[in-house]
């Protein structure tokens, strides 16, 4: 999540008119730290969404046992899944995601 704040300038530059969220299984109690001490540090947070039984994170593909795995990905207007991501390494490779959801993006858009 650091690499993610460290560039949400240019996440909030690309070219796309989308929500962004982090979804988490952690409490809204846990969140709640987490939230307020990136906004302490970045300055800004996403939106944290709390998913204590990992219901989207399943419905996203990204459940790993009782965990979620790293990654990202999109859902429509709808909820439904439009892509996703399993990498543990995306904010270290902030370039290629950045580039990976723009064209996910422009692939969905155009259809």
């Amino acid at each position: 999540m650091v690499q993610l704040h460290k560039n949400l300038d240019r996440l909030h530059n690309l070219d796309m008119n989308v929500d962004t969220y982090i979804i988490s299984k952690d409490t809204v109690e846990e969140q709640k730290i987490l939230y307020d001490e990136i906004n302490r540090v970045f300055g800004e947070s996403l939106p944290i969404i709390s998913d204590p039984n990992l219901e989207v994170i399943d419905k996203m593909g990204m459940k790993n046992g009782d965990v979620a795995y790293r990654g990202y990905g999109m859902l429509d207007s709808e909820g439904n899944v439009i892509f996703q991501t399993k990498n543990d390494h995306w904010g270290e490779e902030i370039d290629q995601t950045l580039n990976d959801i723009e064209e996910q993006y422009e692939n969905f858009t155009e259809k």
